[in-house]
């Protein structure tokens, strides 16, 4: 349970239509289950202890009377359990008859929460047993196993709050409330629910589960919520309806999971209740909170370490599947393309100059220009990219260059620069036999400065080349590479370029072009400043500052999430497994940290450059920091985790 992380499910019993002690045998079997599975809160299905599809038989005291005696049994059967259950059945107040969905825990029932939206079109004549519900909770009175008698709150405006679980704040809604314009889960979000609970019976017609799994997705995340859906099945009546038991558990709009339809059983899913915490906290937008009229009703937890099953992407800057990839990456090159094609209409600027080295990131820079050269109408040929060969560079990446700005009709200009900085190195007293950070800053700063004054010359914009990995690391030269008049990968992480080349690589329909671009991708990465080995890179950028899958692993979930460093740590062992073991994580976690909080002078002053996702590092928008902060209790704490991993 620590870090934030709990384990929901959702359940559909196999049932007999009004039969609700048979019912009951079934859903503590599921409780069972869930509580060895080790959730702490489980949703069944609407009406789930007698069945929905009923019909007149809701008007039956018999059936009532035998559904309230079911809940308290079902309640008694959770005292050992350490599990939150809500489950539906119908409830006489006052002469009249409502559909609730009850929380019930440890022997105990929390409180019945009535639904407002009583449907009485299409195939559902609800109205016609069902009045719709309270909001304002009144005191129910509640007949407990062995006869005592308790007093519960009944009503919508009812929030379960854990007293030692931080942000796990539970409200419920039932079927058709998610359908209306303004559902009761707002409310509930508003108030400070964490988490939707919904007890439906939403039978099945085709294409409606494409509906159903949109309206949750959207409303888990225009909540920023959990949202935990179980739906009615097997057993229910098949007069006129089927349902499918098409349980769904959501987070802040993702599929967490899904149940496979026509089945019974349980899902289960791990929710992370500080991402969404940390969430509505970024979002300023995100309220005002108002729990004005709300009850809340508190309950408790056994904290038990939890091995998660939630699956963690290696790579969450990156699309998981082809499809998915192609349209992102399509998407990504039409924002950095459209964002430099209006930077050089407000300038008036017809010419552009991009530094070209073979490697990935100015290939991806100088693709994105010969787009936006596109969109503009104008020839491409008004593009220039500067080769600027030097100590390091290699006949590989040195063809590559060339052979890339041919075939995309680009004009290549070759301006050696060994000489002007063989003479810098004596101006300063630098001896070229010092490999040291003067001498690979020099030729980086020499570059810029070749390319400002072709881009002078020609009346033009520099391009730039350095990507969002490499900003966050400080992994560019202060005033070299780190500058230009407009950065088309400022906001793209390394992983995801990889991608980007990929993917032109693969839809471009130019078979030379693609061969370049594929050997590009297969070329190590490096920045070419030392002088090679055998004819080779000696340098590669991996085996200085770590694996780039790794840092933009942590880039993401400090940025995006401000996660401390114990929780990225364990994600991370989850994401890496036997990729990297624990040392391995820990050494370049630091690395990033200690490296991110010493660069900031670097992005503090970052040319301008279109944001493409979620996580950017500009000081005009997403990340205002101070060059001076301390990273001292971050570092402390992956230290610490080191300690007892040791």
């Amino acid at each position: 349970m620590e870090q934030g992380f709990i384990r929901v499910a959702a359940a559909t019993p196999g049932i007999a239509v009004a039969d609700p002690a048979h019912n009951r045998n079934q859903i503590e079997a599921l409780c069972r289950e869930a509580a060895a599975r080790q959730v702490k809160v489980l949703v069944f299905p609407e009406l789930c202890l007698t069945g929905y599809t009923c019909g007149d038989l809701f008007l039956q005291d018999s059936l009532l009377e035998a559904a309230r005696e079911e809940l308290a049994v079902l309640a008694d059967h959770t005292k050992d359990l350490d599990l939150l259950v809500f489950v539906g059945l119908p409830w006489m107040r006052d002469g009249q008859l409502y559909n609730v969905t009850a929380a019930v825990k440890d022997g105990q029932i929390l409180g019945l929460m009535p639904k407002t939206a009583v449907p009485n079109y299409s195939e559902f004549y609800e109205a016609r047993h069902f009045h719709p519900g309270n909001r304002v909770p009144v005191m129910e009175p509640v007949r407990m196993a062995g006869g005592i008698l308790d007093y519960v709150p009944m009503g919508t405006d009812i929030l379960f709050s854990c007293v030692n679980m931080e942000g796990l704040v539970i409200g419920a809604e039932i079927c058709e409330d998610l359908w209306i314009p303004v559902p009761p889960s707002c409310r509930h979000a508003l108030a400070g629910a964490t988490l939707i609970v919904n007890s439906s019976a939403s039978d099945e017609t085709t294409g409606k589960d494409v509906y159903r799994k949109e309206l949750l997705g959207n409303q888990s995340a225009r909540l920023v919520c959990g949202y935990i859906y179980a739906d009615a099945g097997e057993g229910e009546s098949t007069t006129d309806l089927v349902f499918a038991g098409h349980n769904l558990i959501y987070e802040n709009g993702t599929l967490l999971k899904g149940a496979k339809r026509f089945t019974t059983g349980l899902i289960c899913a791990d929710l992370d209740l500080e991402r969404l915490r940390n969430e509505r906290r970024r979002m300023t937008t995100f309220g005002p909170m108002d729990d004005q009229g709300y009850r809340k009703v508190a309950f408790h937890i056994g904290k038990t370490p939890l091995s998660l099953e939630r699956a963690v992407d290696p790579a969450p800057f990156v699309p998981g599947n082809r499809a998915d990839r192609d349209r992102r990456c399509e998407e990504i090159l039409s924002i950095q393309a459209m964002g430099l094609k209006k930077r050089l209409a407000h300038t008036g600027c017809r010419s552009a100059v991009v530094g070209i080295s073979g490697g990935l990131d100015s290939t991806l820079a100088l693709l994105v220009t010969a787009r936006a050269f596109d969109l503009q109408g104008e020839a491409r040929e008004k593009i220039t990219a500067v080769t600027m060969p030097c100590f390091g560079t290699t006949d590989r990446t040195y063809t590559n260059a060339c052979e890339l700005t041919k075939i995309l009709g680009a004009e290549l200009m070759e301006v050696d620069i060994k000489e002007a900085v063989s003479l810098h190195f004596r101006d300063i007293g630098q001896d070229p036999d010092d490999h040291s950070v003067t001498y690979e800053n020099s030729q980086a700063r020499e570059r810029t400065q070749v390319l400002m004054d072709i881009a002078n010359k020609r009346g033009g914009l520099v391009i730039g080349t350095g990507d969002m990995s490499e900003l966050a690391l400080g992994w560019a030269t202060y005033n070299g590479d780190h500058m230009s008049m407009y950065g088309v990968n400022a906001s793209v992480p390394k992983t995801l370029v990889r991608h980007l080349v990929r993917y032109y690589a693969d839809t471009c329909g130019d078979e030379k072009l693609s061969g370049i671009l594929r050997d590009i991708l297969d070329t190590p990465v490096s920045p070419e400043l030392l002088p090679p080995e055998d004819g080779k890179i000696s340098q590669k950028t991996e085996d200085i500052v770590g694996p780039y899958e790794l840092h933009d692993f942590f880039l993401y979930y400090i940025l995006r999430f401000g996660y401390r460093p114990a929780k990225i740590f364990r994600l991370a062992r989850k994401a890496f497994d036997g990729i990297y073991d624990e040392e391995t994580i820990l050494k370049w976690l630091e690395t990033f940290y200690r490296r991110f909080f010493s660069q900031q002078f670097k992005r503090s002053c970052l040319p301008d450059g279109p944001k493409v996702g979620s996580v950017a590092v500009s000081p005009r928008g997403d990340l205002r920091m101070p060059s001076d902060a301390c990273a001292r209790i971050w570092l402390e704490e992956v230290r610490q985790l080191g300690r007892r991993s040791s």
